[in-house]
């Protein structure tokens, strides 16, 4: 089930990078938000005792790199207690690679926290491997965190955070998903939505432009963009949305738009369209270059969210 688990904790996962401390504050905030558990994992491969070119180490070493990687566990946990207070923090130290570790995880989340990027080391989260498959295969939505945040965090500062959250919309399974999310996340915050949809004029005929009439085109646009949105804002009247209609291409126009916003939500993968919002083109580029953090949804948490 790739969908939100009301019940389940916000899970965060952990290495020994400051990205990864970054992620701890965020993930403490989502719990508080969401007055959820607050679950901080790591996961660790040991090298085997007899592992090539590591002769004579043995259980010495495994037992150092396992009291390190403990350390560097305990010390996320604990940022997590500072940060969020009143929320119930657990921790473990998951035997096992990043990826597969967190995609269990995510499975019994209702959120999974990542960082941009990791050491890369033996507790690294990369980014091109550990988000980038909870992204494609995780069980819950994945917030992975970039840019600056505003402190002190855990305390609800974000009850007079006024920065919007944004969404890209186009129309595809993962786009419909992303606006459920967006649309949720938008009320929780109590924060404007600025929903956008893109269009590419260079992906038509040349010959056609001297004839095309790009006013109706772009009221074309415009209603389709409204379509998307009827039933979402039905359902959440107090979030109030700005439709940002743009002939661009959906990486820079959302890019520009996470300067200033508190969160940009994405489908995680797209049409591959004139408006197709990729996980390969768009997504990468969000979670590569975005202002803020980036929260991918998971196409079939709609079938119970309407």
């Amino acid at each position: 089930m790739n969908q939100r688990h009301p019940g389940g904790p916000v899970v965060v996962g952990v290495d020994e990078s400051e990205s990864a401390r970054d992620a701890v504050r965020w993930a403490a905030d989502e719990a508080t938000l969401r007055r959820a558990p607050l679950r901080v994992v790591l996961a660790f491969a040991p090298v085997p005792a007899g592992h090539i070119g590591n002769p004579g180490l043995g259980t010495a070493y495994r037992h150092t790199m396992t009291e390190a990687a403990r350390a560097v566990l305990e010390a996320a946990a604990e940022l997590a207690r500072e940060a969020a207070p009143g929320v119930t923090v657990e921790f473990e130290l998951s035997q096992g690679f990043p990826v597969p570790v967190l995609l269990d995880e995510s499975d019994r989340a209702q959120l999974t926290v990542v960082g941009s990027r990791g050491l890369g080391g033996f507790t690294g989260l990369l980014l091109g491997s550990v988000a980038g498959a909870l992204a494609s295969r995780g069980g819950s939505p994945v917030l992975v965190v970039r840019g600056s945040r505003t402190e002190p965090t855990g305390t609800g500062t974000r009850d007079t955070d006024a920065r919007p959250v944004v969404v890209g919309v186009d129309g595809s399974p993962t786009s419909e998903a992303a606006v459920a999310l967006a649309f949720e996340e938008a009320a929780l915050r109590r924060a404007p939505l600025v929903a956008v949809h893109t269009w590419l004029d260079d992906m038509l005929e040349p010959t056609l432009a001297p004839v095309i009439d790009w006013e109706s085109l772009e009221t074309e646009e415009r209603a389709l963009l409204a379509q998307r949105l009827a039933g979402w804002s039905e359902k959440y009247p107090d979030v109030e949305v700005r439709r940002l209609v743009e002939r661009d291409r959906p990486a820079r126009a959302l890019l520009a738009e996470t300067t200033q916003a508190q969160l940009v939500v994405v489908g995680s993968r797209g049409r591959g369209n004139a408006t197709g919002l990729l996980l390969g083109s768009v997504s990468h580029a969000l979670l590569h270059h975005s202002h803020c953090p980036v929260l991918i949804a998971r196409p079939d948490r709609t079938e119970k969210a309407r």
